[in-house]
């Protein structure tokens, strides 16, 4: 059974930097790819970064920037570093793993920006 577990959320001033850090287990297969989703109350999920097997990153472009998506040094880990948050960038973060064309999700991790 593959197991997405998402951590480093919480909370930060706006301009303010955080990491999420992203680890799936279960599997004899490394991702094809990995990505980041947010939502925050009342909006649709949206994909923030993404990250292929080959190191291909591909970004929405509110975070063109500041946001940096990297494979983790650990096998089947990746993170996400947020700089320069902004107010309405508050919700909760879930990492997606696609392994064999399936798709994978954590429970989510909070983040919210307020001063």
């Amino acid at each position: 059974q593959v197991r997405v577990v998402e951590s480093g959320g919480g909370l930060v001033q706006p301009g303010g930097s955080l990491r999420l850090d992203c680890a799936a287990s279960g599997s004899i297969f490394s991702p094809d790819a990995m990505s980041w989703y947010r939502q925050a109350p009342g909006n649709q999920r949206e994909r923030v970064a993404f990250i292929g097997s080959t190191g291909g990153t591909d970004y929405a472009d509110s975070v063109k920037g500041r946001f940096t998506i990297a494979r983790g040094n650990a096998k089947n880990t990746m993170y996400l570093q947020m700089n320069s948050l902004r107010p309405e960038e508050t919700a909760v973060y879930y990492c997606k793993t696609m392994i064999r064309a399936r798709d994978y999700w954590g429970q989510g991790t909070q983040v919210t920006v307020s001063s």
